[in-house]
């Protein structure tokens, strides 16, 4: 039974058209076994492959913003985002009701439709009794996860740097990208992630390419893979671990959607990330 599902959703809805980006999904079991890989365009499509691969717990960790209730501006956790990950050079981008970003509120209203439900607290994700989403941020996870060993910062491994010539930027990109999947495939990670146990993630190892949509086509995938692994690290270690920003311990926060649900995002943290208490 999968255990674990990331989703690397395309942020925008798209459009007649112009379809949506892909989204990166994956599916990983107990052991850290990918049983499903690979790419979605669009809400209704995403939800299809969610909906195949549901379990009576299943965890379901979702890189985009699910609850959005601020009019303007910023939500509270992602200004938490930048304001304990920023060292790292990891920042969140800012979503509002005014945003065009609307994906992630789109599909958590289709997951809620078929009964999964939205998790906002450790407490709440220990205690479902069904399968349910939750909102994560695969830079946090990178550099909260000690054992990857990004001390220093973020790894480079998604948009061009843009003050170097572009060769140059689409090269570097390359290193940081096998660079990461080197790590993930290689340091011991407690829940592991078996990356060679599924074709296309295995695939993940062959040296990157320089071209710049096969290079996103990979990068959505690998975002995927992330996602579900937070969900496995969340249910392992819990708030010992793993802080949840925009939570209820957060003043100022911002306003429950008519659900009552909170926007968070589940980041795995050092010590020396973690909000202040109080």
């Amino acid at each position: 039974m999968t255990a674990y599902l990331g989703v690397d959703l395309a942020w925008g809805l798209g459009t007649q058209r112009r379809p949506a980006n892909e989204t990166g999904l994956v599916a990983m079991a107990a052991d850290g076994s990918i049983t499903d890989a690979g790419w979605a365009r669009g809400v209704d499509a995403v939800t299809d492959w969610i909906a195949g691969h549901l379990g009576s717990r299943t965890l379901i960790a979702v890189d985009a913003s699910l609850v959005v209730t601020n009019p303007t501006g910023i939500r509270e956790a992602e200004r938490q985002v930048g304001q304990r990950y920023g060292r790292w050079k990891v920042a969140a981008n800012p979503t509002n009701l005014a945003s065009a970003a609307s994906a992630g509120a789109r599909l958590l209203d289709r997951l809620t439709a078929i009964g999964v439900g939205y998790v906002s607290s450790t407490r709440a994700m220990r205690e479902r009794t069904g399968p349910a989403a939750f909102e994560c941020y695969p830079y946090t996870t990178l550099v909260g996860v000690e054992e990857l060993g990004y001390d220093v910062e973020r790894p480079r491994y998604k948009r061009l740097d843009t003050t170097i010539p572009a060769p140059e930027a689409r090269a570097r990109r390359a290193v940081a990208f096998d660079d990461l999947v080197h790590r993930l495939r290689r340091t011991p990670l407690d829940p592991p992630l078996r990356l060679d146990s599924h074709p296309l993630t295995r695939a993940l190892a062959d040296p990157s390419v320089l071209h710049g949509p096969t290079h996103k086509h990979r990068e959505d995938l690998l975002d995927g893979t992330l996602c579900a692994w937070t969900a496995a690290f969340w249910e392992r270690h819990g708030d010992g671990r793993v802080q949840i920003l925009g939570g209820e311990a957060s003043l100022p926060s911002d306003p429950l959607d008519d659900a009552g649900r909170r926007a968070v995002v589940v980041a795995p943290a050092r010590p020396s990330q973690r909000r202040p208490r109080g």
